[in-house]
């Protein structure tokens, strides 16, 4: 296993970044307000059959902070910065939610680095109704902080029996969003608050898995099923009862899927 920090380009902040495990390359990407150890479980079952790479992503972890604004391109690029360092020229790629967001962006400007693609529990194709709902959760951000949205995010990721059993993991999970940098969180929200690439998906051609949460309420079963019908022969997983955190929940499930789908012959 090796850890690194770098930095390719004086414009954008350091990168923090790990390596693990042998074989083919698989890359990983985190979601908002999380870190490259939020994929520790599925790293661990995937590291026997696979070279995992995760990374920190930019405001998140140990890399440099986000300073002013930020894109789904400028995430995207950690990512490819990542590739280019280590030499990559064609990984798996899986996001979850922020992250299926940045592995859509990357399936789409790196095509021909990607060779199978999974998008586990992102957005596509919003209506104006969720559109309306992102936008008072992000001012609330930007207005009073993470702690102001902490009890909201508790109920929207974890199904009610997972919290009555497993109350400390529940609460270390929201102690390390809490532990966010608030300009850089709200920089990166404000990047999955905002970007959409729904119109785009059937331009994706990778053998593509799909899967979310049964009740997950922001990245809902709906744009699951869109996003599975836009990309032609993609894959779709509902997992039962689950809601929005399906990488601490349900971290033995994720990873079978995931060697499943990127063991894969071509077909």
């Amino acid at each position: 296993m090796t850890s690194r920090d770098f930095s390719n380009d004086s414009r954008s902040p350091h990168v923090h970044h790990l390596v693990e495990g042998q074989g083919p390359f698989v890359t990983l990407v985190h979601g908002v307000g999380a870190n490259l150890e939020s994929w520790d479980e599925v790293a661990r079952r995937l590291a026997p059959t696979f070279t995992v790479v995760r990374m920190d992503l930019r405001g998140h972890g140990q890399s440099g902070r986000i300073q002013g604004e930020c894109t789904l391109d400028d995430l995207a690029s950690d990512v490819r910065r990542v590739w280019n360092t280590l030499g990559i020229r064609t990984t798996h790629l899986a996001g979850f939610s922020l992250g299926g967001l940045i592995a859509q962006s990357l399936a789409l400007s790196d095509a021909d680095r990607i060779d199978r693609l999974a998008i586990l529990s992102a957005i596509a194709g919003r209506t104006p109704e969720e559109r309306a709902k992102m936008s008072a959760r992000l001012e609330l951000l930007r207005e009073k902080g993470i702690a102001a949205i902490i009890d909201a995010a508790e109920d929207r990721w974890f199904t009610p029996e997972f919290r009555a059993a497993h109350p400390l993991r529940v609460t270390a999970r929201l102690a390390e969003l809490l532990r966010n940098d608030g300009a850089s969180y709200a920089a990166a929200y404000s990047v999955f608050a905002t970007s959409d690439l729904g119109s785009r998906l059937h331009e994706i051609t990778h053998p593509t898995l799909i899967v979310t949460g049964e009740n997950d309420i922001g990245s809902n079963t709906r744009m699951a099923r869109m996003m599975h019908e836009q990309i032609k022969g993609s894959a779709l997983t509902i997992l039962p009862r689950l809601r929005h955190s399906i990488l601490v929940e349900a971290p033995e499930v994720v990873a079978s899927l995931l060697l499943e789908h990127f063991a894969s012959k071509p077909t």
